[in-house]
């Protein structure tokens, strides 16, 4: 009877749980519509009826005193509701991704963001990250979508049009491996199996829908061995992962190295259903030219 009672209990509870997260996205998604609804009908009348600026403080006395001690409707947050369906009223692509994050994710976006690009990548990021809204914040703070502008990748040549645009989301230019508590000089061996121990933190620190495959991860060519860093396999894009650890500076040699990888995983490795294979490089430092003339004829995603 205990055993079989736990056992209907955290059933119950995992199903209340999962009520109560439904529901609290489900009333976002209905105050992010009424705010919508609210700047909609703000700019229709003043650009119908002429009103000023006023209407705006007059609508939030007004329901105040309606509805006494109710939040979210100062006079500054309804104006932040008339620039939030200002921002994106023409923007077709946009206007359904902000139903899917708060409206405190929504204001951060507005407000510290300057064009619909910008606005685009940071919120398909907390939709398919579930970034909270400190981990936006931090994000906005780090320039993020400015790092993402300046990758370097040859995926526009390389892979057709849905995956690069896809792609071009799972890379970063810049990755943060402070967690590791590496001091000093340290070998890409050493690197290799620090990330390993923490790989949990390491898969964060890509991104979201990456998985672990193994760690020198081995192929076999005529009867010769050769090791790859790390294999991982991204969920979304279908596609394996190849990383190579570099301690020192970016040279051209190792796209070439890369190359070799990503054709023999392809042939070898992927499934058929699976699509092209991507190499990452990660290198302590390194020259921009360098690397865009040696991804300039390289015929591999990297």
């Amino acid at each position: 009877m205990n055993e079989l009672y736990s056992t209907f209990f955290s059933e119950i509870k995992a199903r209340i749980r999962s009520a109560q997260y439904n529901a609290l996205r489900a009333a976002n998604t209905e105050l992010v519509l009424l705010y919508w609804d609210i700047g909609h009908s703000i700019t229709d009348r003043q650009s119908r009826e002429g009103w000023g600026a006023s209407v705006v403080e007059s609508l939030a006395k007004d329901i105040q005193q309606e509805f006494p001690g109710i939040k979210g409707f100062s006079a500054a947050n309804i104006w932040r509701m008339k620039n939030f369906y200002s921002q994106y009223e023409t923007n077709e692509k946009l206007a359904p991704l902000v139903r899917e994050i708060s409206w405190s994710h929504n204001i951060l976006i507005v407000e510290q963001c300057s064009d619909d690009l910008e606005r685009e990548y940071y919120l398909k990021a907390t939709v398919k990250y579930c970034w909270s809204k400190r981990v936006l914040q931090d994000n906005l703070r780090s320039k993020s979508y400015q790092k993402f502008l300046i990758n370097q990748t040859n995926f526009e040549k390389t892979l057709d049009n849905t995956h690069q645009k896809r792609s071009v989301f799972t890379v970063k230019d810049d990755y943060t491996f402070d967690f590791l508590e590496l001091e000093g000089d340290y070998s890409e061996r050493e690197l290799e199996h620090a990330l390993v121990a923490k790989i949990q933190r390491f898969l964060v620190e890509m991104g979201g829908h990456f998985t672990f495959i193994g760690q020198q991860y081995r192929v076999e060519i005529e009867d010769e061995e050769f090791f790859i860093d790390l294999l991982l396999y991204h969920r979304a894009l279908r596609s394996l992962i190849a990383i190579e650890l570099k301690t020192g500076k970016f040279k051209p040699e190792y796209a070439g190295k890369m190359q070799f990888y990503l054709s023999v995983l392809n042939d070898r490795v992927k499934l058929p259903d699976e699509n092209t294979s991507i190499g990452i490089i990660i290198c302590r430092e390194k020259n921009r030219a360098f690397v865009e003339y040696t991804l300039r004829n390289v015929n591999e995603p990297i």
